[in-house]
C-alpha cells in the first residue's frame, strides 16, 4: 500500500510531501486491521507547506473531534468453529485495542457490531465482503461504496481478506424517540 501526499514546497510550488507506506498500523492477532492514512481537522485551514505527516500517531478507531480520518482497513474471513462468545471476547479485546471498547454495544447479530457517531465513506477495493445490520445484511463486491451514517453495523469477509478505504467524518448524532 502506498501513500501519497501533496503539498507546497518553500517556493509554493506543488510537490510530493510523503510517498510511502501507511504511516501507522494496527493489526489485531493477524486477523485484519487499521491502516492509517491521514487524520484532520475539519475547522483549521489546510496550510500546503507543512510537512507534518498527519498519518502518524496512536491508530484509534474515530476521528478526532470536528476532525476526519482516512485509512485503510483489512477485514479477514472469521475462521470455522470458534465459539460465539471467544468471537465477542475477541471483537471487544480489538476494539479495545483501537481505543474504541465503548462503540461495542449489542454484539448478538455479530461480534463486532459497533456505532460510531460520524459519517462513512467506504470503498471495498478488493474481495468480498457483507455489511451486517441490525435489520440484515447487504453483500458488497469492489468498486462498490456505503455511506455509514452513524448505524450500529459490522462487517464480514467471504473467501478471504477483503482490503476496504475509509474517509470517517465526525459529526453530531440526532437521535429520535421511537
Amino acid at each position: 500500500m502506498r501513500r501519497v501526499i501533496t503539498g507546497d514546497d518553500g517556493q509554493g510550488n506543488s510537490t510530493i510531501i510523503i510517498d510511502g507506506p501507511p504511516a501507522d498500523t494496527a493489526i489485531t492477532q493477524g486477523r485484519g486491521g487499521l491502516l492509517e492514512i491521514w487524520t484532520d481537522t475539519l475547522l483549521a485551514a489546510i496550510e500546503p507547506q507543512d510537512p507534518t505527516d498527519r498519518g502518524k500517531g496512536k491508530v484509534v478507531l474515530s476521528p478526532p473531534k470536528q476532525g476526519v480520518k482516512v485509512r485503510w482497513f483489512v477485514i479477514e474471513p472469521v475462521p470455522e468453529g470458534i465459539a460465539k462468545a471467544d468471537l465477542d471476547a475477541a471483537a471487544r479485546a480489538a476494539f479495545a485495542a483501537f481505543g474504541a471498547e465503548h462503540h461495542v454495544q449489542d454484539q448478538s447479530r455479530h461480534s463486532a457490531m459497533h456505532e460510531t457517531h460520524t459519517l462513512d465513506v467506504i470503498c471495498l477495493l478488493q474481495g468480498e465482503v457483507s455489511l451486517i445490520l441490525e435489520s440484515g445484511e447487504t453483500r458488497l463486491k469492489p468498486g462498490q461504496v456505503v455511506i455509514q451514517r452513524a448505524t450500529n453495523h459490522a462487517w464480514v469477509a467471504h473467501g478471504g481478506p477483503a482490503l476496504l478505504l475509509a474517509i470517517l467524518i465526525d459529526r453530531p448524532v440526532v437521535t429520535q424517540s421511537l
